[in-house]
């Protein structure tokens, strides 16, 4: 019988790697941070977090760095279910585990995964299904629930019956129907988690984890009836539409989860295929105008039409008329022109300011007093736009959406290195692109452009020096 005690004692007396291969240095590693969580040795893992330290010194293949940053997610993950057992350390919005969670699942998906569609994955399916289920684990731990079901369905694309990716998608969709407040919504939602809860049972689940799977189909049992749970519900047989581009648009939405509807973050479904989101009732003075849904209209009118103005950008092909006998220079370095490009670069403007009317909202509605000029989407959470100190109304507060907010502003505005050098490439530039298109200048080129080298001293007459250039599939 396996003595794991003392395999745990060995590894922690482990004080180099030097005699071990890289190979064994993984399963060290990894091995680790597996059973210092069994028994609950914080020191355990702060030792591993030391041995991988020293094993990124190397130079190391895209396997094994992705390996090693997936180990590192689930060691600080490990670390924070360790550390902050109590209601207030759970809820401390700001923590350095999380950050750390963040950075490394996200350097295991950007080494093990292709830069591009039909490239090659360096990782195995299995560990690319792990390594997208950790991922929408984390994000649905923070609040960010519908791009945590997304990447979850990732994994089960690759494999249809990755267990744990079922289960786990089945419990946010739980959680998730707890914050509608549409009693038709939720019943879908928790039929859906009921039926991929099921479907994980069939599956292959440690002892802990089909216990924790049985214990939610047990609860949705007894709050639900026996006719409700065996009947079908029915997501497809809806009309998307009464001619073939509008279908045609509305396919695209459904299939991009595009659509301000709770139903689409289930999947493609024609049910989702409706702008339906709104706001529950908000009571005001009786002297106050209707100003919280008249916000929350405009708002929600300037995405709906974003987005169909993206969709067009990209769809568009000819030229159009308002372009022609429109006099340009050539500046030779294939720059895109046209009003299907402006189009696409005016729904990026649209949509990026909307981030900041929700902070205007937010501040209003939740008493935060920030003076108008001074509120934004990186302003929001941190007293006197100090980002090392956050508000007394965030501080522990147990409002999970809330907090993915917070967590998303920190992929638009966050400068540390480490956390910028994670994020995707496409998506870490994000705040610049817009600071030029809104007061600046971005240029978009053809894929043909390549920048010339500033060393040359010919070509190097040809960089445009006060753009901003991005290739134009890069930007879309």
């Amino acid at each position: 019988m396996t003595n794991y005690k003392e395999d745990f004692d060995s590894l922690l007396a482990i004080q180099s790697l030097e005699s071990h291969s890289d190979d064994e240095t993984l399963d060290i590693i990894g091995n680790l941070i597996d059973l210092s969580l069994d028994f609950e040795r914080i020191d355990g893992i702060d030792h591993a977090l030391s041995l991988a330290d020293e094993f990124l010194q190397k130079d190391l293949t895209k396997e094994k760095k992705a390996l090693i940053h997936y180990f590192l997610a689930n060691a600080w993950s490990n670390r924070r279910n360790l550390q902050r057992k109590t209601f207030s350390q759970e809820w401390e919005w700001n923590q350095e585990e999380i950050e750390n969670e963040i950075i490394h699942i996200r350097l295991a998906i950007k080494y093990g995964f292709p830069c591009k569609p039909g490239g090659a994955a360096a990782l195995t399916p299995l560990r690319q299904c792990e390594v997208w289920t950790n991922y929408g684990n984390f994000l649905c731990e923070i609040g960010r629930v519908a791009e945590g079901i997304e990447y979850r369905d990732k994994a089960l694309e690759i494999d249809p019956l990755f267990v744990m990716a079922l289960g786990t998608n089945a419990q946010s969709l739980l959680g998730y129907s707890q914050d509608l407040y549409d009693d038709g919504h939720r019943g879908v939602f928790i039929k859906q988690a009921y039926l991929l809860l099921k479907k994980a049972l069939e599956g292959n689940l440690e002892i802990k984890v089909r216990e924790w799977f049985e214990k939610d189909v047990e609860s949705i049992e007894k709050m639900s009836s026996h006719e409700f749970l065996s009947s079908d519900v029915d997501l497809n047989s809806f009309s998307l539409g009464d001619s073939e581009p509008e279908v045609k648009y509305r396919r695209w939405c459904l299939n991009n989860r595009l659509f301000l509807n709770p139903l689409n973050d289930l999947g493609p479904y024609p049910i989702g295929a409706r702008d339906i989101l709104s706001v529950p009732s908000i009571v005001v003075g009786i002297d106050e105008g209707p100003y919280y849904h008249g916000f929350f209209n405009q708002m929600k009118q300037e995405f709906v039409s974003a987005r169909y103005l993206y969709y067009e950008g990209l769809n568009e092909k000819d030229p159009h008329f308002s372009d022609k006998d429109v006099r340009l220079y050539n500046t030779l370095d294939y720059p895109s022109y046209g009003l299907s490009v402006e189009k696409v670069k005016m729904a990026y403007r649209t949509t990026y300011s909307l981030f900041d009317k929700i902070a205007f909202f937010l501040n209003k509605y939740l008493g935060l007093g920030i003076r108008e000029h001074r509120v934004n989407f990186r302003t929001l959470w941190y007293k006197d736009n100090n980002r090392k100190h956050l508000r007394d109304n965030f501080h522990h507060k147990d409002n999970l959406p809330l907090r993915a907010l917070f967590w998303l502003s920190k992929d638009f505005y966050e400068k540390k290195a480490e956390f910028r050098n994670s994020i995707e490439p496409d998506a870490k530039d994000m705040s610049d692109i817009r600071n030029h298109l809104e007061h600046k200048y971005l240029k978009l080129h053809l894929g043909f452009w390549r920048r010339p080298d500033e060393d040359d001293p010919i070509l190097k007459g040809l960089i445009d020096t006060l753009a901003y250039s991005r290739h134009q599939n890069e930007f879309e």
